[in-house]
């Protein structure tokens, strides 16, 4: 597996590359986001590792840039910081998993594997349905969903929640089992990331077009109501 690990801090970017090499993987290590963007434009990898305070290029922006061609790649972000808005910051960049400094290197490589296998997994499954619920179309093989034929343009995981209520449409789906599948449970469930998401995703679908879809089951989970006129 080849890892990008983007880390200007040279003992811990040594380190991480060390703890991945232990583990038969075969990591780059690049210290400004600019370099960084440019190598991921040439080359392919298994997952990415990126800090957020880089110079060049900080990791909300690379990340930001990068999901622009490359929807697919996990992203794992290091900050010293825990605050959650640093964290919706970054899964809202499009990262897949988040780890506060400093942290264990066994932890870093569980979640690296974790990450790289549930794309596998997703990748093997892929199917070209189409999913409707009321007046929204998603195109799993074109990862583009529209609604009354105007496409909305969604971050991975806003896309990754939609399709989730899209899967089930009417039936409630709970904050644990969203956090669980889309992001394996190594996030903090009593958080209120999901919560954000689900504004985020409110403001892109449903108040442009002065619908109320996207509904909450207080202390149950979400749905989306195809009946609401």
């Amino acid at each position: 597996m080849k890892i990008l690990i983007v880390e200007d801090d040279h003992i811990l970017s040594q380190n991480i590359c060390d703890a991945l090499k232990a583990e038969s993987m075969f990591p780059e290590v690049v210290y400004d986001g600019q370099l960084a963007e440019r190598m991921l434009k040439k080359e392919s990898f298994d997952c990415v590792i990126m800090d957020i305070n880089l110079p060049g290029r900080n990791g909300f922006d690379l990340c930001r840039r990068f999901r622009k061609f490359n929807t697919q790649t996990p992203v794992i972000m290091l900050t010293a910081f825990s605050e959650l808005e640093d964290k919706v910051q970054g899964f809202d960049c499009g990262a897949d998993d988040y780890l506060t400094k400093p942290f264990f290197m066994r932890e870093l490589i569980l979640r690296v594997h974790s990450l790289i296998n549930r794309i596998g997994k997703r990748s093997a499954q892929k199917d070209n349905s189409v999913l409707m619920a009321d007046d929204i179309t998603l195109n799993t093989a074109q990862k583009k969903v529209t609604r009354q034929g105007t496409e909305i343009s969604l971050t991975p995981r806003e896309y990754q929640i939609l399709y989730s209520l899209m899967e089930k449409v009417g039936e409630v789906v709970s904050k644990s089992d969203l956090i669980e599948k889309i992001w394996g449970g190594s996030f903090d469930a009593n958080t209120n990331t999901i919560e954000v998401y689900m504004n985020f995703l409110r403001n892109k679908l449903d108040k442009p077009f002065e619908k109320n879809t996207i509904k909450t089951k207080i202390g149950y989970g979400y749905y989306l109501d195809v009946n609401e006129n």
